[in-house]
């Protein structure tokens, strides 16, 4: 593993709800976690939101990389110990909420998958772009990232500043760090068994028309193998679908019985 120079972070994306349940956002390949900016306003009527932010330096492997989120969320209940946890990943950050959730599955009250990357190593043309990504000069990259755009996104379905939004995270992350976190995706795995011990509901969001990924096929088989797990499907939606204009997490939580009372309670009163 490479030399690590700096550390995640947390940010609280606009105001901090000491006294609501914890809801922790793994963000996806970009590390910036500005790309749940469109559910913020909804998500903080219920909850105390804190969003990841991987440094561009950054070349943990999986097993510190989940124990420094471990670190920021024990830091973050160290004053309101007892209050619910809800953890939630998308896409590399759903590979990452897994082992998370492996490492202290107690820890979550509820785990939340949004198009889970952890079919990433059954696609083996990804591992070659991975590869020639290494060694691409940055200059090269950040303008062949305009090209990804419509197979990370539905486009139609995502306002013009939320694209610029997506575009701007993209080209951010140098073509280094990109290698190395695709890299990670090729070596990811969780067994059956494993899966097995996570007992807390978890829900599956998946997107039919993600052309990136086969999201859906992936979340049926995770579903399979957790014990009280639920599946959304989104007929319409393409990889990046927490940015979508008709995307509203918090009502499908609330929608598929996955609040806690007090917590749905705040959402249908504000």
């Amino acid at each position: 593993m490479p030399e690590v120079n700096s550390y995640p972070r947390f940010f609280a994306p606009k105001t901090i709800h000491p006294d609501c349940p914890l809801f922790v956002f793994l963000p996806g390949m970009d590390g910036t976690g500005q790309l749940l900016r469109t559910q913020t306003d909804d998500l903080e009527k219920c909850f105390d939101v804190r969003c990841l932010v991987l440094p561009q330096d950054d070349w943990r492997d999986w097993d510190s990389l989940s124990r420094a989120c471990l670190d920021l969320i024990e830091q973050e209940q160290v004053h309101r110990p007892h209050r619910p946890v809800y953890l939630c990943g998308e896409s590399f950050g759903g590979c990452l909420a897994l082992k998370v959730a492996l490492r202290e599955p107690k820890l979550f009250e509820r785990i939340i998958l949004v198009n889970p990357a952890s079919s990433y190593r059954r696609r083996p043309l990804f591992h070659c772009a991975a590869r020639f990504t290494r060694w691409m000069p940055e200059s090269l990259y950040r303008s062949s990232a305009l090209g990804l755009l419509p197979f990370l996104s539905a486009l139609g379905c995502i306002a013009p500043s939320d694209r610029r939004t997506l575009f701007d995270a993209m080209k951010s992350v140098p073509p280094k760090t990109v290698y190395w976190r695709l890299s990670l995706l090729e070596v990811f795995e969780v067994s059956e068994e494993e899966l097995s011990r996570l007992t807390q509901p978890v829900l599956l969001v998946a997107s039919a028309a993600d052309r990136l990924l086969p999201s859906v096929a992936e979340a049926k088989s995770l579903a399979s193998a957790l014990p009280n797990s639920q599946l959304v499907v989104l007929p319409n939606s393409g990889h990046t679908c927490l940015l979508e204009k008709e995307m509203d997490l918090s009502e499908i939580l609330n929608s598929q019985n996955f609040l806690e009372f007090e917590a749905a309670q705040k959402l249908l009163t504000s």
